[in-house]
């Protein structure tokens, strides 16, 4: 049997308590809510869909991420009627209306994974049979539009992205456009593709992963809050874990890109294929200090509050707790 546990209250700032608006389960009680869920993924399908140095087996898809589709099947359902019951009060037509899911969460903890996994299990319900995911990367300000603006070395920072651009795309899918195109961008080459689009075409759900997608609206010198692309989540998830295991995560992931990616000629990190294991280690550690544990600290951790939902890893990658916003 697992457990629930409400978390503590929580200050509002003038010395008064809140109650939490988050119930906590570990991971065999988040597991008992799969119901009947089935499993639709085999282990090929997980080997596919994991990423480099994030281990995924059919046992996690099962404790984890069969319980949270199927909660977001309820979700899907109850937006549903709620845009019915909308449209009628208003006298609209209900026209359909993506569930857009933000995922969000630390380079190197897995989120991509939790995205692609979200994708394949979500397209199997038969009222989300056509489930599309963008990544934020394709938003990106292009390297030469970094360099000029001295931000190359923050890249992943908010102010390193078109937000303007990615908040239009998001809210154009949210709106049921037909068809909405999004930059494409490559690891590769560590750059936007020039000339290149990735076109959703009004999706069931629209799933959109990145580092800062959970970024609250900014606030302009009068004072006032604009627009975020959070404001048209239907649902989001937070892929939460130590700094110290995503930090030794990272430099795993970048010791296997050394071998694979990196090896590749055309690669912008092709430099690293040559280094030693010691002089790897060096150079990713010098990389996570210099940028990625500046941007989590400063940036990416301070949106899990946010979230919908937090998905909580352990050392070995796999989910031990989660943390679910009731209200």
């Amino acid at each position: 049997m697992g457990s629930r546990v409400a978390l503590p209250v929580v200050a509002n700032g003038n010395g008064a308590s809140l109650p939490s608006p988050y119930v906590e389960l570990d991971r065999a009680a988040w597991a008992a809510l799969r119901a009947q869920t089935p499993l639709t993924l085999s282990a090929s399908d997980v080997d596919r869909i994991e990423g480099l140095g994030d281990r995924v087996d059919l046992r996690e898809v099962e404790d984890v991420y069969l319980p949270l589709s199927r909660l977001l099947n309820l979700y899907v359902r109850g937006a549903g009627q709620l845009h019915r019951v909308t449209s009628e009060f208003l006298g609209e037509r209900a026209a359909r209306v993506p569930f857009v899911i933000g995922v969000a969460g630390s380079v190197a903890v897995g989120k991509s994974t939790t995205a692609r996994l979200l994708r394949d299990l979500l397209s199997t319900w038969p009222e989300t049979p056509k489930v599309e995911l963008v990544t934020t990367d394709g938003f990106l300000l292009p390297n030469a539009e970094l360099e000029r603006r001295d931000l190359l070395h923050r890249k992943g920072f908010p102010e390193s992205y078109d937000r303007r651009a990615l908040l239009r795309f998001v809210a154009a899918v949210k709106s049921g456009r037909p068809e909405v195109s999004a930059p494409v961008y490559s690891h590769l080459t560590y750059d936007i593709v020039p000339g290149e689009q990735a076109v959703v075409h009004q999706p069931d759900v629209l799933i959109v992963e990145g580092l800062n997608v959970l970024q609250p609206p900014r606030v302009d010198a009068q004072g006032r809050a604009g627009v975020a692309v959070s404001d048209f989540f239907d649902f989001s998830v937070y892929v939460d874990a130590k700094t110290d295991d995503v930090r030794r995560w990272y430099v795993d992931r970048f010791l296997r890109l050394r071998r694979t990616a990196f090896a590749d000629p055309s690669s912008y990190f092709h430099r690293y294929a040559v280094l030693s294991d010691d002089e790897a280690v060096e150079t990713a550690l010098a990389i996570w200090a210099r940028t990625n544990e500046p941007n989590l600290v400063a940036n990416v951790r301070p949106t899990r509050g946010r979230a919908t939902l937090v998905l909580t890893k352990g050392p070995d990658h796999a989910v031990t707790r989660v943390r679910l916003r009731k209200s």
